[in-house]
Parts: C-alpha cells; sequence; structure tokens
C-alpha cells in the first residue's frame, strides 16, 4: 500500500505495469476503490504505467468532512500527479471518476493525452435526486440505499452471482462522510461548457443496462466533444470493467493503440 501525502489529503495509490512507461491514470465511480480495476490491469497492454487511486473520503484515503465538489477532487489528482512525476498521461474516469477527469482535462490540458469518459456525464442527475438519498443515507445510512444501488450498478445476470455481495460490501463500508461528500460533488456539477470545449481525443463508454448513467446519457456528453468516439458494451451495466473486463480492456487497448500510445 502506498500513500501520497500532498497539501491537504493523504491519498493511497497503487501502480502496475512498467514504472517507466507512459501513464495511464484511473479515477473511481461513487462508492467504489482502487480495486475496481483488478480485472482490467491485467488485460491491457505492459509496456505502461498504471495508476489508480482512491479518491478522498474513498477506500484508505483521507476522508474530509462533507461536502466535496469536482475541482477539489481533480485538484487532488493534479497533486498526485505531481507526486508521481507523471506530466502528461491518457485519463480514465468511471461516472465520477469521468466527471473528474473532464474537469482536469479543462484546467490542465496539457496534463491529459486522452480522455476515456465511462459510464458519465457532464451533468448526472438532478441535484434534487441527489439531495433525496443525501438525506436518506443521513437518516439511515448507505445500507438503505445499498440494494437499489446494486440494481443501477448491474445487469440483470450479474445480480444473480455470488460476486455481487463482494461489491455491495464495498459500497456499504464506504466512509458516510466520504460518500456523501462526492454525492454533493456531482449535485452541484454541470460540466456541460466547460467539456464542450474540450480538444482532445475521447472515448466514451456506455453499458445497455446502466441505469445509474444510460446510454444515451453517455451519447449526448460523446456528441458535444468534437471528434469522440461512442461505444456501447452489451449486457452490462455502470460498471463494465466488472462485469465484462475484456470487453472493457479491447476498447480501452484500441483506443491506446489508435493514439499510438502503446
Amino acid at each position: 500500500m502506498r500513500i501520497a501525502r500532498l497539501d491537504d489529503i493523504s491519498l493511497h495509490w497503487r501502480e502496475d505495469g512498467d514504472p517507466s512507461g507512459r501513464a495511464v491514470v484511473f479515477a473511481n465511480s461513487l462508492g467504489t476503490d482502487l480495486r475496481l480495476w483488478d480485472q482490467v490491469i491485467p488485460l491491457l497492454p505492459q509496456n505502461l504505467r498504471y495508476v489508480r487511486f482512491d479518491k478522498r473520503g474513498h477506500g484508505l484515503s483521507d476522508c474530509p468532512p462533507a461536502p466535496y465538489n469536482i475541482g477539489q477532487l481533480a485538484d487532488d489528482v493534479v497533486g498526485l500527479l505531481d507526486h508521481l512525476g507523471i506530466t502528461e498521461s491518457v485519463f480514465v474516469g468511471l461516472s465520477i471518476g469521468g466527471m473528474i477527469g473532464q474537469m482536469l482535462a479543462a484546467r490542465h490540458p496539457e496534463r491529459v493525452r486522452a480522455l476515456v469518459l465511462s459510464n458519465t456525464a457532464a451533468k448526472m442527475g438532478e441535484a434534487s435526486a441527489w439531495h433525496d438519498r443525501i438525506a436518506a443515507i443521513e437518516a439511515k445510512g448507505i445500507e438503505a440505499v445499498a440494494d437499489p444501488i446494486m440494481e443501477r450498478w448491474f445487469g440483470t445476470a450479474f445480480r444473480t452471482s455470488p460476486n455481487l455481495t463482494a461489491w455491495r460490501n464495498m459500497l456499504t463500508r464506504t466512509p458516510v462522510n466520504g460518500y456523501l461528500g462526492c454525492c454533493h460533488a456531482i449535485a452541484q456539477a454541470d460540466l456541460s461548457n466547460t467539456s464542450a470545449q474540450l480538444m482532445l481525443p475521447v472515448l466514451a463508454l456506455a453499458g445497455t443496462e446502466d441505469q445509474a448513467s444510460p446510454p444515451d446519457l453517455v451519447r449526448t456528453t460523446a456528441e458535444m466533444i468534437a471528434g469522440a468516439r461512442f461505444e456501447q458494451i452489451d449486457g452490462v451495466g455502470h460498471l463494465p470493467c466488472v462485469e465484462d473486463p475484456q470487453g472493457f480492456a479491447r476498447l480501452l487497448t484500441e483506443f491506446l493503440e489508435d493514439l499510438r500510445y502503446v
């Protein structure tokens, strides 16, 4: 386990692949930690440097009091990149991780060679829905909303698998302050104006059974970014890297090869 002590936060991070290779940085979804990418990393070209981390309030990173905002979470990434000596990377973000990636690319275009926006959007849902979720968790804890979240996260087939238990446990064991902090960040974020100005290669990925960020929502964000490529992964929900790691890795590898990044 590795901890990066930054100006106002300590983040847990991990590195795989070739430490001297070009960097690919992964950002997780709400309620998950860096284990989200465990099945994908071994399937990718091993001459690259793969960095993943627990955002604030998640996993083994510090958990400051809520609320957070997307700009703050993007600043955390800049601090981590500086700590690791990474000047440029391909950034892969899922859900809120994709929102962080959009903000990072808008604020620091020189640091992002390309973006993979998985199961995310420039605006994810209405603020009122997020405030309802915040209120429910404040009243009864994450356990009270865990089952509906599993339905939004995963496709029908995966929800019958015993592996569902591990992901439900990961969600419910997320620090409440960290989960709520990121809910506040999503609730107040509308990145439409800045994301529409992005000028870099983008791969947008959607799961056909995703109830958290349906394919049309992901497609809408892809269409606002000039030249973005949109792909769907069949039969999976909000976390395609869990349900179909081979399919996810294939699309990511093709994107990296098209960039001549490998």
